[in-house]
C-alpha cells in the first residue's frame, strides 16, 4: 500500500510518501515542500500546489490520501489559506478516486510521538527513528507530512485489530 500525506499550506505544503504493508516496517519514498511565490496570484499557487500534488500521485499511484485537519485559534487569515491548500489536496486524490483520510495536528502527534502536544522538532526526530533514517527529514513540514503517513498506517492497525475482535 503506497499512502501520500500532505501538511497543507499555500506558500508551504509538505507532502510524504511511504509505503506500507502488514506486519512490516513502513518505508519512506519521497518527503519535501511544494514552495509557491508570495508575489504570484493566490490562483496560481493554488493551481501549482494541486499540479504538483497530481504529479506526486501519478509518479507513486497511492491507495491513500491523508492530511492534517484544519484548525485555528485565533488567526483566520491563515485557516483561510490553509483550507485553500487542503481543497487542493483532497481535489486532486478525488479525481484519482484515492482513498482520503484527515487526522488533526494531536492525532498525528499522538501517534507518532506517544504525546499529542510534542514539539516539531520531537515529531522530526520521531519520524527519522521510525523509518530508520539517519537525519531527521527537514524541512518541518516534509516531517509533519510523513507523520501523517504513519499516523494513518497506526489507525489502519487499531481497526484491523478491532475488526479480528468485532
Amino acid at each position: 500500500m503506497y499512502i501520500i500525506g500532505i501538511d497543507p499550506g499555500v506558500s508551504h505544503c509538505g507532502y510524504g510518501v511511504i509505503s506500507a504493508a502488514q506486519n512490516a516496517r513502513a518505508k519512506a519514498l519521497a518527503a519535501g515542500v511544494i514552495t509557491t511565490d508570495p508575489n504570484t496570484s493566490l490562483e496560481r499557487r493554488l493551481k501549482e500546489i494541486y499540479e504538483q500534488i497530481c504529479g506526486l500521485i501519478k509518479e507513486f499511484s497511492p491507495d491513500t490520501l491523508c492530511l492534517e485537519k484544519i484548525y485555528f485559534r485565533s488567526n483566520a487569515k491563515t485557516a483561510l489559506s490553509v483550507g485553500q491548500a487542503s481543497a487542493m489536496a483532497l481535489l486532486a486524490a478525488a479525481n484519482a478516486a484515492l482513498d482520503i483520510f484527515t487526522y488533526s495536528a494531536r492525532e498525528v502527534k499522538q501517534a507518532v510521538t506517544g504525546y499529542g502536544s510534542a514539539s516539531k522538532s520531537q515529531v522530526q526526530k520521531m519520524v527519522a527513528v521510525q523509518f530508520g533514517l539517519e537525519f531527521p527529514p527537514n524541512p518541518p513540514d516534509a516531517a509533519d507530512a510523513l507523520a501523517i503517513c504513519l499516523a494513518h498506517v497506526s489507525t489502519l492497525n487499531i481497526r484491523q485489530a478491532i475488526g479480528k475482535v468485532i
